[in-house]
């Protein structure tokens, strides 16, 4: 009866724990968040191999020698055994080899730098993290948002992310990978969106007072049409985004509104990547590639 008890509980808990799992890293909507589940439920299952049977063992011998049980006397004898040796310590070897290898070829594949292969041509955003709102800039369109994030379903994004100031991480669960916005670096991330679909945008990394406010809708469009269409909404609603404009973006706010700019300025995201670096003058080209090269140094920590 008490196992029984214990199964039914282990079960409730498992069922009420997936049922978070929509809309989260469980419910993967692009090829990136799919194979990173994949990842997860192999490495878990790994993990059970060895986790389960101890968890099992020590309920089983609790109950059996159990205070009260004259009839189950514990009178251990002490022996050297090498076939249990070799079992016990063969099991977790190979288990952390084979982790070794999965988490080593992962490594390369979901390389957040790394383009999508085989997916077409690439449409680039420039995101900016402020506090407390993020700013998605899209240079081949000429247009700008703020806490909107719009892209067609099936085409890959290339995301080039840095910071105003305060350090904040991008994070699609559903899209895959998170990567830190650093001010004065430049990051990157690959995504992709296999169906089209709304899904939500947030920052994973605590960044002050209005960090709780701090989330977006990533909407994925059926077509490219549609995407089109968005852009052509931008462009005759929004208002014109020049470094004067930017600047008084830039002033902390909280919860803010979803906005659009018809045009922005072509060096934007340049200018705010290099704002650190302004001393150097004319050498610019050079201190803005030492800042890539130092992100794409750290993006293995943002994995995490």
């Amino acid at each position: 009866m008490l196992i029984r008890n214990l199964c039914n509980i282990a079960l409730a808990s498992t069922v009420l724990a997936l049922s978070g799992c929509k809309g989260g890293i469980l419910d993967p909507k692009g090829q990136i968040g799919i194979d990173e589940k994949y990842l997860i439920i192999v490495a878990t299952v790994l993990m059970l191999i060895v986790v389960t049977p101890v968890i099992a063992m020590t309920f089983y011998f609790a109950w059996k020698y159990r205070d009260g049980r004259d009839q189950e006397i514990y009178a251990p004898k002490w022996a050297h055994s090498t076939k249990i040796e070799v079992v016990v310590w063969a099991i977790p070897i190979i288990i952390v080899l084979i982790l070794g290898v999965i988490t080593w070829q992962s490594t390369q594949d979901l390389d957040p730098y790394k383009p999508l292969e085989g997916k077409g041509k690439h449409l680039t955003v420039e995101v900016v993290s402020l506090n407390w709102k993020w700013l998605f800039i899209y240079p081949e369109q000429g247009i700008a948002t703020v806490n909107e994030l719009v892209f067609p379903a099936n085409v890959p994004v290339e995301y080039k992310i840095t910071s105003e100031s305060t350090m904040n991480s991008f994070f699609i669960p559903q899209l895959g990978s998170q990567i830190y916005s650093m001010a004065g670096m430049e990051t990157k991330l690959h995504l992709i969106a296999n169906e089209p679909g709304t899904f939500k945008g947030f920052s994973a990394n605590y960044s002050g007072a209005g960090f709780t406010g701090m989330k977006f809708n990533a909407t994925a469009t059926a077509t490219v049409a549609e995407f089109d269409a968005w852009v052509n909404k931008v462009k005759s609603e929004g208002s014109a985004l020049t470094k004067t404009h930017y600047a008084q973006l830039a002033k902390p706010s909280e919860n803010s509104p979803v906005h659009y700019y018809a045009s922005v300025d072509s060096n934007m995201f340049h200018s705010i990547v290099m704002k650190y670096m302004q001393a150097h003058g004319s050498h610019g080209a050079k201190p803005h590639a030492m800042a890539e090269h130092s992100a794409h140094n750290m993006h293995s920590e943002d994995e995490e």
